[in-house]
């Protein structure tokens, strides 16, 4: 709960910027109250995947430390808004995430920004792999879930660069869903019994990949993923860091520690979670805690008093 407490302000606090146009406005929002909240969880938190090399600003940067140093050591990735341009345009799906595993267990992507990915439920597992075509993976996943293909909807970031991976899957008879942003809620989409999403495919962010992943293990579905650079620079800056571009990373090495926990408050609405709303004197927000060592799968529903968040207080007043 205390790290729900940490995406339900960042996702509060962003409101103000939804439409608004201004992404950049909205990040600091979140980050500057995610910041405050996570200052008080009793853990030893490094940032794993943050917000970038430290600079001027009071940002959550990779390599900082968090929480009050009093519990146990974690490795932390957050994303304070995971689809910042769809907040300031308005648009669906935008979501305020902490992922959590014990210290040294979570992957570190260091200087690699995008990776393949391929993610379903846990129909996968032993039946999808990226060593297969997407097509194949299609055909292989219906057989599973003993559904036709042309009922497997894949979500597919829409980017020019997955062009002919969408006439890949249209050819082999699915559909697809095409996500402006937001492929955290895509992957973890894929993975959920009731979604109408069955695989989630194609290059986006690394760092999602391995937020991801933690809520992946707690629903016990598949996810893969490979280094896809997408400049020659990125690419030697990856393969300096050490980067195998042919490896096939699995679920079990983006984060090996059992007890892993996933966060994410819904900032706009979405499939996964209903966005901020105002309700009367009071602001409500919708949140999901999974857990992997229990596999339990928490809805949070909270009303704050509107009060307490439209004065023209910082967050660290709310605390």
């Amino acid at each position: 709960m205390e790290l729900v407490r940490a995406t339900e302000a960042a996702a509060i606090r962003a409101v103000p910027w939804i439409g608004r146009g201004d992404k950049n406005a909205a990040d600091g929002a979140a980050v500057d109250a995610m910041r405050a909240f996570l200052g008080t969880v009793a853990f030893d938190g490094l940032i794993v995947i943050g917000e970038g090399e430290k600079d001027e600003a009071p940002m959550l940067f990779n390599g900082e430390h968090v929480g009050n140093g009093r519990g146990p050591a974690c490795d932390i990735a957050v994303d304070p808004i995971d689809g910042t341009s769809l907040t300031a345009a308005g648009r669906p799906n935008a979501l305020s995430v902490i992922a959590v595993s014990p210290r040294g267990t979570m992957f570190n992507p260091k200087d690699a920004f995008y990776m393949e990915k391929l993610v379903t439920g846990p129909d996968g597992i032993g039946v999808v792999s990226l060593e297969q075509s997407v097509g194949d993976n299609i055909r292989e996943l219906a057989k599973a879930k003993q559904k036709d293909v042309s009922e497997i909807v894949v979500a597919v970031l829409d980017r020019p660069r997955h062009d002919e991976v969408v006439e890949e899957i249209r050819a082999a008879g699915a559909g697809t869903r095409l996500m402006r942003d937001g492929d955290v809620a895509g992957g973890i989409n894929a993975a959920r019994w009731e979604s109408r999403i069955d695989m989630c495919f194609g290059t986006g962010g690394t760092p999602e990949g391995v937020i991801t992943a933690c809520a992946i293990k707690a629903l016990g579905g598949v996810i893969e993923g490979r280094l896809n650079p997408q400049s020659e620079e990125e690419r030697s800056s990856c393969l300096a860091a050490g980067h195998d571009l042919d490896r096939i990373i699995r679920s079990e090495q983006f984060v090996t520690g059992d007890n892993t926990f996933f966060v994410g408050t819904g900032v706009t609405d979405g499939e996964l979670l209903d966005g901020v709303r105002r309700k009367g004197p009071f602001i409500r927000t919708e949140s999901v805690v999974l857990r992997s060592k229990t596999g339990t799968a928490r809805r949070v529903i909270a009303e704050h008093k509107a009060e307490k968040w439209l004065e023209p207080a910082s967050a660290a007043d709310l605390v």
